[in-house]
């Protein structure tokens, strides 16, 4: 079954790390850009938070900029989101997504994608920023 799957998820106090997993099941990864988006509890999935060509080049939005960081290892077929600084407006879900033909493109023109336009969509990791 070909899919994205999210891990890493849960409650951290303000201030604290965490580290998001997405793998790449049924398809290899390393061809596609991948992007994390956030959806607030009662709020729409927002644009884009940060994603990863195949080449490694990358994309922070302001939102998240110098918080947190995208990387992928290939040979693990996954893309990682290093989350630093949390804090309670970043709570939501989590979702990650891969994009095939994105992969033409320069990261700064692929930011506009909305997540319903990527190829792949996982299933989402709830994040609970909170003291």
């Amino acid at each position: 079954q070909v899919q994205l799957v999210e891990s890493g998820g849960g409650l951290v106090q303000p201030g604290g790390f965490l580290k998001l997993s997405c793998a790449a099941r049924g398809f290899s990864l390393d061809s596609y850009v991948v992007g994390w988006f956030r959806q607030a509890p009662g709020l729409e999935r927002e644009e884009v938070l940060c994603l990863i060509s195949n080449d490694g080049s990358v994309y922070y939005s302001d939102s998240v900029k110098g918080r947190f960081t995208i990387s992928r290892d290939n040979a693990k077929n996954t893309v990682y989101l290093d989350m630093n600084t949390l804090k309670p407006e970043d709570t939501g879900v989590y979702y990650c997504a891969a994009d095939r033909d994105s992969a033409a493109y320069p990261v700064a023109a692929v930011r506009t994608l909305k997540s319903y336009e990527y190829d792949y969509l996982g299933q989402g990791a709830q994040v609970t920023v909170s003291s």
